[in-house]
């Protein structure tokens, strides 16, 4: 048994101990034996200092692994091990050559001693140990009192007994050992933060640690030993266990095979984990090594981030890219039955006021609220998302054929009809009207992308029709869609590349007919596409901003050509450039109106902006603040097109105009309608007494311009005028209406 510690010392090189105590016991068997038989085969003075030697070694062996196995003998003990055994080998032999009769009970004595000190350190510090430490502690008495009674009559009664506790200790100290060995091996299982398991090719488990075991709801690793996996999980079925060791015995299989799985716990609670499984021989048989990895903080991790891809954050509905795949799955769904879908591109009017007004805070919460009132219109099967910015989309799924427009435009007039109440917004009340543009599959379009970009286009008809509008999606909007992207791309190049140009109307004193203003028209010869119409162009500039670029170079060209004229013979003429909301908006504007009037050395009362009821009513709290600053430089403002619009008379006194255009409309029926001559007085008249100067604009006939004379009207601008001309024949032209006016003055003097 003594060799089989040895052995296990040799299996396992950090199990000292177990060489220790096999080492000690060996030594106290050799020196039995050669006690008993050391006297026939070899002379008394080597007998005795050969027993010293041997009980020495077997003390320090006992002693030595008692320690090592408690976590007691140091590095500074171990060096004083050998110095110890040959201390007490001299001392042995000292006594016993002098003493030879204490030989065999002095040996017992010390050697019980050692063994009494062995088992009682280990019953008080290893309660698993105890029959080991009772084991020693008996072989120790019985030595003990073997030293003082043995006799001859005595040694049979002396050997079995000593053969029995022998027996028992060394078989103590060999599970001892082999206990050690298992014991670190099952706390190391434990202690990984995975839980663990050994499976075999039945589905029975034959180890497991904690960690699995509280993983899987229950109290330790000893629930699960020898259960069969189908009653670990009630979701499990002893079919589905199989399946899945055929999956990791199949040819081929990369090990670890890694899988994950949602298992239902016993307590009803479900567990995301990874499963890793390597394999493991033993005997021949094929056992399924496991490690259960909770991926409870990876799977939400992982929901969030999905939530991340897929919910819009201020509002809680899908976004674009959610929208965009759930589409793609509606139409694939409705080619594939018979059924239809649409879609609804949903546009926040005025949003960019609220904005600016109020802040972004209280912009994200009018988009929250705005969601919610939309969602509350739609059915359990509709799908609402917020594509961007003010923008949102609703799809109507698995519409009925035939009944899909129907029900869009039910569904768009209902959501049109619910923005008539108004938003409150921390303390804010909020009034915004919403465009609808519909796409319908398969009317206007075969698939989701081609669906959203014509609901798209749908709605910028509806927002240019007035706003809260419903539009559906033709092709005649799909032309004009892709001529106002030809248009955009052109627009690009069309400054670097020189092709703008401004032409000038007169406008004529209606009481003398001198030329007292004109006004610069924009004119656009493309590289590409040859001429193109101001009102193809300029709302395609305005929809992608570039009307900002275009207006910056009107505003330097324009005063440029007024300079140019100053210095000539036309002296102190004003220039009219009409002005847009973009260029209002931009911070830089007033400045840039600054520099092209000192750059040309002009005075601001030369340069007059015409701006639209439209720029005035979307834009009124910006363009009063710019309008302020630019009449404070002394720059005219003129309202362009008055009576086409909403004509409130707030606009008037509120922004403190200079000029009032009457709209052609009014004027090319002043001759022939009573109605439109009177409206026309009544403008007049208004204007008068707010002190406006008046300009009355599509003068064609003689007649138009007489009755304008005769109602007060102060300015006149038409084609009975002039047409729009160069800039190089301005000058000569202003000399024909100044010799024109001095003839009719002698005429009329005469």
């Amino acid at each position: 048994m003594s060799t089989l510690l040895i052995f296990l010392w040799l299996m396992q090189r950090k199990e000292k101990h177990a060489l220790y105590w096999g080492l000690g016991q060996l030594s106290v068997m050799s020196g039995i034996v050669l006690w008993f038989i050391g006297g026939r085969y070899l002379a008394e003075a080597w007998r005795i200092p050969l027993c010293a030697a041997l009980l020495a070694a077997g003390m320090v062996g006992y002693w030595s692994g008692t320690k090592f196995f408690l976590g007691e003998l140091h590095r500074a003990q171990q060096r004083w091990i050998m110095p110890v055994a040959l201390a007490i080998t001299l001392v042995c032999y000292l006594v016993w050559d002098a003493m030879p009769s204490l030989l065999a009970p002095g040996s017992a004595a010390i050697l019980g001693v050692v063994m009494v000190w062995c088992g009682q350190r280990l019953i008080r510090n290893k309660n698993r140990y105890q029959f080991l430490g009772v084991t020693l502690l008996l072989r120790g008495v019985f030595n003990v009192l073997s030293s003082v009674t043995l006799g001859p009559e005595l040694y049979l009664f002396w050997f079995v007994g000593t053969t029995v506790l022998k027996t028992l200790s060394m078989l103590g100290l060999i599970y001892a050992v082999q206990d050690e060995i298992q014991q670190r091996y099952a706390r190391t299982i434990d202690s990984l933060s995975n839980g663990f398991l050994i499976r075999d090719r039945r589905g029975y488990v034959q180890v497991a640690n904690e960690r699995c075991a509280r993983l899987l709801g229950f109290a330790g690793p000893a629930d699960l030993v020898g259960k069969h996996v189908s009653d670990l999980l009630p979701g499990l079925t002893p079919q589905m266990a199989d399946e899945y060791f055929q999956r990791f015995m199949a040819p081929g299989a990369v090990y670890p095979l890694v899988e994950t799985a949602m298992f239902q716990l016993h307590d009803g609670t479900r567990l995301p984990v990874e499963l890793l499984a390597s394999p493991y021989e033993e005997r021949g048989r094929l056992y399924c090594l496991v490690q259960l990895l909770d991926i409870s903080e990876r799977t939400r991790k992982d929901d969030l981030l999905r939530q991340a891809a897929n919910i819009d954050p201020v509002t809680g509905y899908f976004n674009r890219h959610a929208i965009t795949n759930r589409l793609k799955e509606e139409v694939t769904l409705a080619c594939s039955g018979d059924c239809e879908c649409a879609v609804l591109f949903i546009d926040l009017d005025k949003f960019k006021r609220v904005n600016d007004s109020f802040g972004h805070a209280v912009g994200d919460e009018l988009l929250r609220q705005f969601a919610r009132r939309l969602h509350s219109v739609l059915g359990t099967k509709d799908v609402l998302a917020r594509f961007g910015g003010d923008e949102f989309i609703v799809v109507l799924p698995e519409l009925a054929a035939g009944t899909a427009e129907q029900q869009a435009r039910a569904c768009a007039e209902q959501i049109v009809a619910a923005m008539d109440n108004s938003f409150t917004v921390t303390h804010h009340v909020i009034g915004v009207s919403a465009s609808v543009g519909v796409a319908c599959y398969p009317q206007h379009g075969m698939d989701g992308a081609t669906l959203i970009r014509h609901a798209d286009i749908a709605m910028y008809v509806a927002k240019k029709s007035g706003r809260g509008e419903v539009r559906f999606f033709n092709d005649a909007m799909n032309a004009a869609a892709k001529d106002a992207l030809v248009i955009d791309g052109a627009l690009r190049s069309a400054i670097a590349g020189q092709e703008f140009r401004l032409v000038y109307q007169a406008i004529t004193s209606a009481a003398s007919g001198a030329m007292t203003k004109v006004e610069a028209l924009l004119r656009w010869h493309s590289a590409s596409l040859g001429n193109v119409a101001p009102d193809r162009f300029i709302p395609v500039a305005e929809d992608s901003g570039m009307i900002v670029e275009i207006g910056t170079w009107v505003l330097n060209e324009a005063c440029r050509q007024l300079g140019v004229w100053k210095a000539g013979a036309l002296g102190e003429l004003t220039v009219s450039i009409n002005v847009s909301a973009w260029q209002l908006a931009d911070p830089a504007f007033v400045g840039l109106v600054q520099q092209a009037l000192e750059r040309n050395s002009l005075v601001p009362r030369q340069l007059e902006l015409e701006l639209t009821e439209r720029v005035l009513i979307d834009n009124g709290g910006e363009v009063q603040s710019v309008l302020a600053q630019l009449r404070g430089m002394g720059v005219g403002i003129s309202l362009d097109d008055f009576g086409t619009g909403y004509s409130s008379l707030s606009y008037l006194t509120q922004f403190h105009l200079n000029t009032l255009k009457i709209d052609r409309a009014f004027v090319m029926n002043i001759e022939h309608s009573e109605r439109s001559n009177n409206l026309v007085h009544a403008i007049i008249a208004m204007g008068q007494s707010l002190g406006l100067q008046l300009v009355a604009e599509g003068v064609e006939t003689a007649g138009q311009a007489s009755i304008l004379r005769q109602l007060g009207c102060h300015h006149l601008q038409g084609y009975h005028i002039s047409l729009p001309i160069p800039a190089d024949e301005l000058p000569a032209f202003a000399c024909r209406l100044k010799s024109a006016a001095a003839v009719a003055e002698v005429a009329e003097n005469a």
